[in-house]
């Protein structure tokens, strides 16, 4: 049995050249220290993703339902493969067993593959809705990504299911136990340059060649190509034949909301497109380690470099929330209704004490022994002097209420 490619996965990423790793208690404390700021972060920033969206009725788009393929896949990716590091740099040892061994590797692959294949998804999606605007009002559905998402996740399910048979615990000379691989090389890495083409190297090709065709069309076009544009160019002039000079205002509103659809779309491809550039650069390191080390016979295993790798990678499903955050309008809104959720009823306990305070006070005001030697007045619609002090604090009163 050979296991030498065990620095292959990103659970045992950090289990490569472990008796070095051992006894340094600062890369310990450093890595346990990053890897729980990142993955605390991006496990709540995935969580409000999903829970927005599902919240929402005007966030159930298309677009965001494979988001929320994506932000339950990178949920995956961080509690398979990063919290079991934490417990690997603390404890120096395998603690979950054979069954945490496969499930955990099962796991993780799974959450790698289907965000690899949520953000083909999305950007198949877009392009079809930008540069097929007509075609994309029967395909580009709610009803039509999630079969797809469903699709998407079935096919992963199946494929990520070799990983049960290629994973195993097995005890090191320092009787330590451990999860690596129990195949030989010769046997892995065919599997693994698959995976790699498979959920690296022809999304980002596809992604490319589709971006720049949405780019084409949204950034390079003077005329904003979807089919409202010349359905409100006709309006407009029909408008005009019959209305005369009355259709000026209507033609600035026709004008103005084309540019607007415009507007938007540029703004969530853009948003998509670097989410899909931060997923080609921070998975590139890991990648690019696997795939150097697959051909020279003494394997780079430099620990800081290793952590650096783990730490991208984690990154890479951690950073995706506060990029919807940034430059979306929508989730920054929809996040701050979710986080001000609570508040909510706090504040409408404040009014009503405001209210029933400032009731006690004019209570007291009316009950004052100048206000009772004064006659009642006869009418009660009538409204009384200004002039008149006692009277003037009632008017306050009416006021801030």
């Amino acid at each position: 049995m050979e296991n030498g490619s065990k620095f292959d996965s990103p659970t045992n990423i950090s289990l490569a050249n472990k008796d070095l790793v051992s006894s340094m208690i600062e890369y310990k404390a450093i890595s346990v220290f990053l890897v729980l700021l990142i993955c605390g972060v991006g496990i709540i920033g995935n969580i409000m993703v999903v829970l927005v969206v599902f919240i929402t009725r005007d966030m159930r788009t298309p677009t965001n339902c494979y988001l929320v393929s994506l932000a339950v896949a990178d949920l995956m990716v961080l509690v398979a493969a990063g919290l079991p590091n934490v417990s690997d740099s603390l404890a120096g040892t395998w603690i979950y067993g054979h069954a945490g061994c496969l499930g955990i590797t099962y796991f993780q692959y799974l959450g790698i593959n289907a965000s690899s294949c949520s953000i083909t998804a999305f950007t198949v999606e877009r392009y079809i809705a930008i540069c097929h605007p007509i075609k994309a009002q029967t395909v580009c559905t709610v009803s039509r990504a999630k079969r797809i998402i469903a699709i998407v996740w079935f096919f992963t399910c199946i494929y990520c299911m070799l990983w049960f048979f290629l994973v195993d615990i097995h005890v090191n000379k320092d009787q330590q136990v451990e999860c690596g691989y129990k195949v030989s090389r010769n046997l892995y890495l065919p599997i693994y340059f698959t995976d790699f083409a498979i959920f690296y190297v022809i999304p980002l090709f596809v992604a490319t060649i589709l971006y720049g065709l949405i780019g084409r069309i949204l950034f390079l076009s003077p005329i904003p190509n979807h089919p409202e544009s010349t359905t409100e160019r006709w309006r407009e002039k029909s408008s005009k034949e019959k209305n005369g000079s009355e259709s000026d205002s209507g033609k600035i509103n026709n004008r103005t909301r084309p540019k607007g659809a415009l507007s938007s779309r540029k703004q969530v491809t853009k948003m998509l497109a670097v989410v899909v550039v931060l997923f080609a650069l921070l998975w590139m390191p890991y990648r690019t380690l696997v795939l150097v080390n697959s051909f020279v016979e003494n394997p780079y295993l430099d620990p800081w470099f290793l952590l650096f790798c783990r730490i991208c990678v984690y990154a890479n499903s951690a950073i995706n929330p506060v990029i919807y955050n940034l430059m979306s309008q929508k989730f920054r809104t929809a996040f701050k209704r979710l986080c001000k959720c609570g508040q909510v009823e706090t504040q409408r306990r404040n009014t009503y004490m405001t209210t029933t305070n400032y009731s006690m006070v004019k209570d007291s005001t009316n009950t004052r022994p100048e206000n009772k030697e004064k006659p009642p007045l006869e009418n009660p619609n009538v409204v009384p002097n200004q002039s008149d002090k006692p009277k003037v604090e009632g008017e306050l009163y009416y006021s801030i209420v």
